[in-house]
């Protein structure tokens, strides 16, 4: 009778460490720089994030949807098919940087690979600075405010990729604050690209923002951004409730 072997001990597989934040970010821009061996890498970078943010708007936001899909296709038409698959993956490493935890990813990007533009006195504030801000505005005061309304509201007047909102909203969900349901941002830049990149992050962290490219200084404003929490979690009916109830009738108008 033939004596069987034993399987021979197989080692379990190694477990596999999960990425980092600054692993997926370091991922994103190498794609870019892949994807720019014909091309400005500023300009690659420029085209991925409207190109991405278009997608997301075109999803959820049919007034603008003809006039921006015209424009994707402008996009495309000038990449390769092969460079054009990188701009998904790209996609993919920024949407699992802020899964990891949020924060101003793209920002951080746009200043390591030196893309803002310092001659016009662009400069983005330190992130950690942004978080140290943020929870200094996180008082009783602003709690009240959501306890009694449901929610507060922002303004952000150059609001460049959203680290000061994203950090404050980081603070709020520490402080377990659901900034989801609690907070609405109106953020304004006069750079398409900012504002791109800050839809973007607003839209994949779900922050409930109209963003606009605009002027704040002659208050002239040149398109709208509705991240998909604005629009689907009715913002806009909300918004209005709220300021028909705050506006109270003179007292001559009460006697009449």
């Amino acid at each position: 009778m033939a004596r069987t072997r034993k399987p021979a001990a197989t080692k379990p597989p190694e477990p596999i460490e999960p990425k980092t934040a600054k692993a997926h970010r370091a991922a994103l821009v190498k794609l870019i720089q892949e994807a720019s061996h014909r091309s400005d890498y500023r300009r690659v970078f420029s085209d991925f994030v409207e190109m991405s943010a278009i997608s997301i708007s075109n999803a959820v936001d049919a007034r603008y949807r003809d006039f921006r899909e015209k424009r994707y296709m402008e996009i495309v038409k000038t990449y390769s098919p092969e460079t054009l698959a990188l701009f998904p993956k790209m996609l993919g490493e920024l949407i699992m940087a802020l899964e990891v935890e949020p924060h101003d990813a793209l920002g951080m990007i746009y200043g390591e690979m030196e893309i803002s533009n310092k001659h016009t006195g662009q400069f983005f504030t330190p992130y950690e600075l942004c978080r140290m801000m943020a929870r200094m505005t996180i008082d009783d005061t602003m709690k009240e405010k959501i306890a009694a309304t449901g929610y507060f509201t922002v303004q952000e007047p150059a609001v460049g990729a959203g680290a000061t909102i994203i950090a404050l909203a980081q603070e709020l969900r520490a402080d377990e604050i659901n900034y989801q349901k609690s907070m609405h941002v109106v953020g304004i830049d006069v750079d398409l690209k900012c504002v791109h990149m800050c839809y973007l992050q607003f839209a994949l962290l779900n922050i409930p923002a109209i963003v606009f490219h605009g002027n704040t200084l002659s208050m002239e404003m040149y398109s709208e951004w509705a991240t998909p929490a604005h629009i689907m979690g009715g913002w806009w009916h909300r918004i209005n409730r709220k300021q028909k109830e705050d506006v109270q009738p003179h007292p001559d108008e009460q006697a009449a």
